[in-house]
């Protein structure tokens, strides 16, 4: 009898251990997984810009430019197929979002899955934040770009650096990355 009280008891911890230890991992991967729910939090995240550029060119002149561009380049659904034992099709769709003021020229692009992902967790309204380029005045005909989630030479990157320079004004191929 004293055998199977220890036994019991001794299981009885174990459980408590495991139970204790499994909840800690969980709320620490909660909490490691939460996602920017704003431009702010997104840019936050990161502990410097991904990549900064001199502009030679007016803020409202790049406004402007951002604002004709990314609609047309960056509003899109992108297909990407998933090899393996089952075939899988994944659709992502991307939509910019331009806030220009006096003060700065903001740039968000937010992605959401809209086919062959059955559940996002901490998804913010509108989808997850996957960059965010903030252009401010330096002088009157000179700005400073800062880019956060996008280094300059992305494919991403290369294409709102080269509308920010107003040297290409090209789209970038959103399946690539």
């Amino acid at each position: 009898m004293a055998q199977e009280q220890n036994t019991s008891r001794a299981d009885h911890c174990a459980a408590v251990v495991f139970n204790f230890c499994a909840g800690a991992l969980l709320v620490a991967t909660l909490l490691g997984c939460a996602n920017p729910q704003t431009p702010d939090e997104f840019r936050k995240s990161y502990s410097h810009p991904a990549f900064t550029a001199e502009l030679n060119r007016p803020l409202r002149d790049v406004a402007a430019t951002f604002q004709s561009r990314a609609p047309d380049c960056l509003s899109v659904t992108v297909r990407r197929s998933v090899p393996g034992p089952t075939y899988q099709l994944i659709d992502t769709a991307y939509k910019p979002r331009i806030v220009a003021s006096a003060q700065r020229v903001e740039l968000y692009l937010q992605m959401k899955y809209v086919r062959g992902v059955l559940t996002t967790i901490g998804e913010p309204e509108g989808g997850y934040y996957m960059l965010v380029a903030d252009v401010y005045p330096v002088d009157a005909k000179h700005s400073r770009m800062e880019m956060f989630g996008a280094k300059g030479d992305s494919t991403l990157g290369r294409a709102i650096t080269g509308w920010a320079t107003g040297k290409d004004l090209g789209c970038p191929d959103m399946t690539k990355g």
